[in-house]
């Protein structure tokens, strides 16, 4: 093709701009600098730098789940239900992301990793402090899990006032509850940090929501919402857990955890479990 008869884009867009002494540039904005230069290697590995950008990738991705998880939380109190239903349907997309860095991961084969994990020492992904977040804001609240991050204040700080604080589960609940379903006391002043349990009067409420669409419109397409969340959260789980086994096997993990053994426990928990039981009842 004669390159003559198709100059360059660039060289055709006059108005781009080129001189960025007094203004802030794109990489001023996201603070390129800071991000790009925080891939710091421990060994000489040529791996090492994969399995540090997708840990960290995939921590920025929690970080805007926590962000949109809060808000959606928010806007469900106030009965602000469509607000949240876009927020909710972003976390879906971020999780999706999320569930194919793994296969980026996998990439890695065991040979490999356990060329620089001792580089690890006892860090591990089990102490990351904003899947506990998502965790809480889910409502799976362990008070157990605190002890991991007691060196650091403001992260202790953070964890706890999360350990306090509503989850969507139960701002969803309190929703049933102010459209006049019949919610158990107990349920409605339950203490917050414990993990939620299943619950009769809850669980009739969905039902009621799911019978009659026309009528709880919103409730329902909230609930959907929420199964959406937990459906990709447990796809997350198992794509975690069967890039460890491929990698690690059976091994304990460098946080202490008995590694796939314990990924696999976890798989069945269900943050929203009456939204699940009612499939079979419906």
């Amino acid at each position: 093709m004669n390159s003559k008869k198709h100059p360059k884009a660039f060289e055709n867009e006059s108005s781009i701009h080129t001189d960025f002494k007094e203004n802030m540039t794109y990489s001023d904005y996201l603070s390129l600098d800071s991000i790009l230069s925080s891939q710091q290697r421990l060994s000489n590995h040529h791996d090492e730098m994969l399995f540090i950008v997708i840990h960290q990738v995939s921590e920025l991705w929690m970080k805007l789940i926590i962000h949109e998880l809060k808000a959606a939380t928010t806007a469900i109190s106030n009965g602000e239900l469509s607000s949240a239903f876009k927020m909710l349907a972003r976390v879906s997309k971020i999780q999706s992301q999320i569930i194919q860095g793994w296969d980026v991961l996998a990439t890695l084969t065991p040979s490999e990793y356990i060329e620089f994990r001792d580089s690890l020492g006892k860090a591990s992904g089990f102490q990351s402090y904003q899947y506990r977040l998502i965790e809480f804001a889910l409502g799976y609240k362990t008070k157990h899990s605190l002890e991991i991050y007691k060196q650091d204040e403001a992260i202790y700080e953070q964890l706890q006032e999360a350990l306090l604080a509503p989850s969507i589960y139960d701002a969803s609940i309190a929703a049933l509850h102010k459209a006049g379903f019949s919610i158990d006391q107990d349920v409605l002043e339950r203490d917050l940090t414990k993990p939620y349990e299943t619950n009769e009067s809850v669980k009739l409420a969905w039902k009621n929501v799911y019978e009659n669409v026309d009528e709880h419109w919103e409730l329902y397409e909230l609930a959907e919402k929420l199964v959406d969340i937990e459906d990709w959260f447990q796809q997350w789980r198992f794509r975690h857990m069967k890039t460890v086994e491929r990698i690690i096997g059976f091994k304990q993990g460098t946080g202490g955890s008995s590694g796939v053994s314990y990924l696999k426990r976890v798989i069945d928990h269900y943050f929203f479990p009456e939204l699940w039981a009612i499939r079979t009842l419906l």
